[in-house]
Formats: structure tokens, sequence, C-alpha cells
């Protein structure tokens, strides 16, 4: 399953593809697309450059980001890392 997310033009929020095909900040909103569909969501989310910059796919696993990439995926939804529990700790 995967859903094509971008960053929305006028403040760099992300943003996920609808299946009504305009552009939500909450993932539940985001399509679940599967692979013969995904292609031509995407040229269309890549067409709308007045609103979202830097459209792309990523993997869905069980609701949330998966694949090989779902850590930065993870990391974009939630926010910076910077002054985090996390990065004090690796300092």
């Amino acid at each position: 399953m995967k859903t094509v997310t971008a960053n929305r033009l006028t403040d760099g929020r992300v943003i996920y593809r609808t299946v009504s095909g305009s552009w939500s900040t909450d993932l539940a909103e985001a399509a679940r697309l599967d692979a013969d569909e995904a292609d031509a969501v995407l040229e269309a989310a890549s067409d709308e450059t007045h609103i979202a910059v830097g459209a792309y796919l990523i993997e869905l696993e069980d609701e949330k980001p998966g694949g090989q990439k779902w850590r930065r995926e993870g990391i974009r939804l939630t926010g910076p890392t910077t002054g985090s529990t996390r990065s004090r700790a690796l300092a």
C-alpha cells in the first residue's frame, strides 16, 4: 500500500494526497493506493506545484509509514528531533 506525500508550498508542512484529490496534514486521511493507481495519482499531485512541492510515493504499513524509509517519514510526520530527549542523550 502506498500514498503520496509532499510539502505544502505556503508553510512547508508535510501533507498527504486524499481520496478526493485534495491535500491533508493528517496521515489518516491519506489515500491508500495500490501499485496500479499510485503512479497516476503521483503524476496528478506533481502538477499542483502551486499547492505542494516535492511530491513522492511512500510505503504504508499498518496505517503508518513503512518500507525502507519508515524512520525518515516518521520524523517528517512528527516533526524535528532537535531538542528531544533522544538528541540530548546522543550529545
